[in-house]
């Protein structure tokens, strides 16, 4: 189903998601279905997006979902395990900000996330460039933090129109 997206500005955005405990439990498999058509009709809409995170539809569980080009997955709190200390600029949006805008942030060039699948095994991957930002942005979204709150500075802002001249 189909949900709406949480704007910025909703405090939901800002709470720190609960991980999930019960594998078996059948809101866990609706919630990923939700974040999936959600995550779909986003990307039809704003011809921009790979990933949603939970709490973004207003359920405060650690939970994303990807689909990208290379990988699609639903990660259930997922964890970032290692980092490298060489990072990158790249300009961020987010469906919460109705990709409106992008702000300049920093985030590492690869990491490694440790994760639960939806039977409730444990995976890890390790990631660099566009899904290693990809997954601290989401990831982010589960501890209360938007793109916003990464910013390099007040003046590294731009809206989606500008950005296309950059």
């Amino acid at each position: 189903m189909i949900r709406p997206t949480l704007q910025l500005g909703n405090p939901t955005l800002r709470k720190k998601s609960l991980p999930v405990k019960d594998f078996r439990n059948k809101d866990l498999k609706n919630i990923i279905r939700d974040l999936a058509d959600t995550l779909h009709e986003a990307q039809k809409k704003f011809h921009y997006g790979r990933g949603i995170a939970a709490p973004q539809i207003g359920e405060l569980k650690r939970i994303i979902f990807i689909d990208m080009p290379g990988f699609k997955s639903e990660l259930i709190n997922p964890r970032i395990v290692k980092t490298s200390d060489r990072k990158f600029e790249v300009w961020d949006s987010c469906f919460s900000f109705s990709v409106a805008f992008f702000v300049l942030v920093d985030r590492h060039y690869s990491i490694k996330v440790e994760y639960f699948d939806q039977e409730g095994k444990k995976q890890t991957i390790e990631s660099e460039n566009k899904l290693s930002e990809l997954l601290q942005h989401e990831i982010d979204h589960l501890n209360g933090i938007l793109a916003t709150d990464r910013m390099k500075d007040k003046k590294k802002i731009m809206m989606r129109s500008e950005l296309k001249y950059k």
